[in-house]
């Protein structure tokens, strides 16, 4: 959490531009950004204004048009696309507004799921998916099915199977989208307690209130950034005593 931690992700002048039929929609224009290691950071921004383009970018989902992409010291770029499948995979923890569970599986084998196409031994999955659930406080719904749960609840399972697989970044897009404000604050308190155990988390958020809670805000507008400020999570660690500084 001290500026002395290193560059994780690191993008260099991308550009990312939609081309449909004979228009053409520039979605990122330039974007030069760095996220440190144990760092979090949120973008914000009004609607379409390049946000979870840039995300889907940092989580390999997409790719840019133009400028290079580092992600822990990695160039994206000479990937294959079984190669980023696999860091996507094993490096990246995705948690979505929709939460994307899979309705037929219950709690427990939702977060297990990816841990069984990655291979991990089925002593081991079981101790992570039981840890990751106790995590977000959601172990006592092992074999309940999404349908039985509240928006927050399966927002927490999402989170789980996220930290589950032990990423080196957990990506959020607008997480508290489809959640009232009450469970939207505990699920914003969950990132930051994660945050503080360590993990580097990025957060996509067009509410004022969240982007607050990161160390550093990265703020779009019409796909360039306009403004980087520190946030409340960063005066907090420098109240403890945490150095921050970053470019």
């Amino acid at each position: 959490m001290s500026a002395g931690n290193g560059v994780l992700l690191k993008l260099d002048g991308v550009t990312k531009v939609f081309y449909t039929d004979e228009l053409e929609t520039h979605a990122l224009s330039n974007i030069n950004l760095e996220i440190r290691e144990n760092e979090y950071l949120a973008i914000a921004g009004p609607s379409g204004c390049g946000k979870s383009t840039l995300l889907s970018i940092l989580g390999l989902l997409d790719t840019p048009t133009e400028g290079s992409y580092t992600l822990a010291g990695r160039a994206v770029a000479s990937l294959s696309g079984g190669q980023r499948a696999a860091v996507r995979n094993q490096q990246v923890g995705f948690i979505f507004q929709a939460f994307n569970l899979i309705g037929d599986l219950t709690v427990y084998e939702n977060v297990e799921l990816p841990l069984t196409y990655r291979r991990v031994p089925g002593n081991e999955r079981r101790d992570r998916v039981c840890a990751a659930l106790e995590r977000v406080g959601m172990e006592h719904r092992t074999k309940h099915y999404p349908s039985q749960l509240s928006g927050g609840q399966q927002q927490r399972v999402a989170v789980a199977r996220a930290i589950a697989g032990r990423p080196v970044i957990l990506l959020a897009d607008e997480p508290t989208g489809n959640l009232d404000s009450k469970n939207g604050e505990l699920v914003m308190e969950l990132l930051s307690e994660l945050h503080r155990d360590g993990a580097t988390v990025c957060v996509v958020t067009h509410d004022p209130r969240y982007a607050e809670n990161a160390e550093r805000t990265v703020h779009l507008f019409d796909g360039e950034i306009v403004k980087e400020e520190n946030g409340r999570g960063a005066r907090l660690l420098e109240e403890h005593g945490f150095s921050i500084g970053h470019k």
